[in-house]
């Protein structure tokens, strides 16, 4: 395609097909996940084309082979409408002895009954990668000076440049529109901020109750996802959003209740909570290992709350913690290629950290987020030398950075105690 932008998924995903029978490709829908597909694939089957939808399923209980033929890599798109596709992929990357023969790609996971009928793992057959929306490093609006797999590699006093041309109306716009592949076509116009309310809109009046086949209450769908929005950034449990619903909308609803249409966004990828991180300490404390409550996209936050780019400029608190949820999704992206992973970290002592990018070596680094401004500043770099200077390295590696993530500020840049300065406009993977 020659409007294709570029992800980092691509690289992701080509190393994988080189190692493994089969990919399976999940993430949110409208990320972008078929188009890339369609970038390697040899040949394609979309099973949820309304058409043919009919005549693939009964194929799937009379004669897979068809849905299974094809030239490889083949292209099996929103396969866990048939989940029967997932045994049949596997016993086929058995019998062919060859890698890259399949890509399965999925907005959903399949139903726990479903999933209960699959009669292999796909281990050692299929490997498993999540993609999300887009970066602003895959949307153009990063100019990518400052590389997160670089800040691994280079020492702890080297330099590091960059410069961001966004003010803070662009990023709140940015926070606003989301990573979505559609919408970044559209630039800084205000019709790219329709596709994020669409989302949101498809989300609470069908895609929720898909997803398994139980019906859920569109209003008490709203409810869930403007409590979830407001927490963003938050290790909070459900009953603190049992509560929260009841003081802001006078609902009753059970703990139960609540679980279910979580586990439903969790399995749309609409949700992606951050587990905690769980260093070696020079002394002991209790570290909180509940999980931080975040959406896949800023966007969906900001459409659940109903707030565009200006309530974001006018209400600063708010728009520190949804820019919070885009920083953690870039590092995410970001982390992939390097096999990282994203933690949070707090201590019964209230040290925190809002993101730690570990790596599967052993190495980590440690990022503060913040709007910006050198107050703010000045108390993010204050933690995480306070949380180095905790960590016990004689157990484990020292961090290979410490990074404060601004929406504000001209340049990337080394404070003189080590700290690294980064507009997330500037960051890349």
């Amino acid at each position: 395609m020659d409007n294709y932008k570029l992800r980092i998924m691509d690289r992701i995903l080509k190393d994988e097909l080189d190692a493994m029978g089969a990919v399976l490709l999940e993430g949110p829908k409208a990320c972008g996940k078929t188009t890339t597909a369609e970038q390697m694939c040899g040949s394609v089957i979309y099973m949820d084309d309304p058409v043919n939808n009919a005549q693939y399923m009964q194929m799937v209980d009379t004669d897979i082979s068809y849905i299974l033929a094809g030239k490889t890599p083949r292209l099996i798109d929103e396969w866990q409408i048939a989940p029967k596709i997932w045994d049949a992929v596997r016993y086929e990357v058995d019998h062919r002895h060859g890698d890259g023969q399949f890509i399965l790609t999925g907005s959903a996971v399949p139903p726990k009954k479903e999933k209960d009928r699959m009669k292999h793992s796909g281990a050692g057959r299929i490997s498993w990668l999540t993609m999300r929306p887009m970066s602003l490093w895959e949307s153009g609006n990063s100019s990518g000076e400052v590389s997160l797999s670089q800040l691994f590699s280079m020492g702890n006093d080297s330099s590091i440049r960059g410069f961001s041309k966004l003010k803070l109306s662009d990023i709140a716009f940015l926070t606003c529109r989301g990573g979505w592949p559609r919408a970044s076509e559209k630039g800084f116009d205000k019709s790219a901020l329709r596709q994020s309310i669409n989302y949101y809109e498809a989300i609470v009046r069908t895609d929720i109750s898909r997803v398994d086949d139980v019906e859920r209450d569109e209003q008490r769908t709203r409810r869930i996802m403007r409590s979830l929005a407001r927490f963003q950034g938050a290790q909070v449990s459900v009953q603190a959003i049992v509560e929260d619903i009841k003081a802001n909308d006078m609902s009753e609803l059970s703990d139960k209740t609540i679980y279910s249409y979580m586990n439903a966004l969790k399995a749309i990828f609409v949700i992606e909570d951050m587990p905690a991180w769980n260093p070696n300490l020079r002394s002991k404390t209790a570290i909180r290992t509940s999980d931080t409550r975040y959406y896949s996209d800023p966007s969906i936050a900001c459409a659940a709350l109903g707030l565009g780019p200006d309530d974001l400029i006018n209400d600063l608190n708010t728009f520190g913690l949804i820019f919070e949820t885009m920083c953690v999704r870039d590092l995410r992206v970001y982390s992939q290629p390097i096999e990282g992973e994203v933690f949070h970290y707090r201590d019964k002592n209230g040290l925190e950290c809002d993101a730690v990018v570990h790596l599967r070596n052993g190495h980590y680094g440690l990022v503060e987020i913040k709007l910006g401004g050198d107050k703010l500043i000045e108390e993010g770099a204050s933690n995480l030398l306070k949380l180095a200077s905790c960590i016990d390295t004689s157990k484990m590696k020292s961090p290979s950075f410490m990074m404060i993530l601004t929406a504000v500020g001209d340049y990337a840049y080394r404070r003189n105690d080590g700290v690294l300065v980064v507009p997330i406009s500037t960051l890349r993977d």
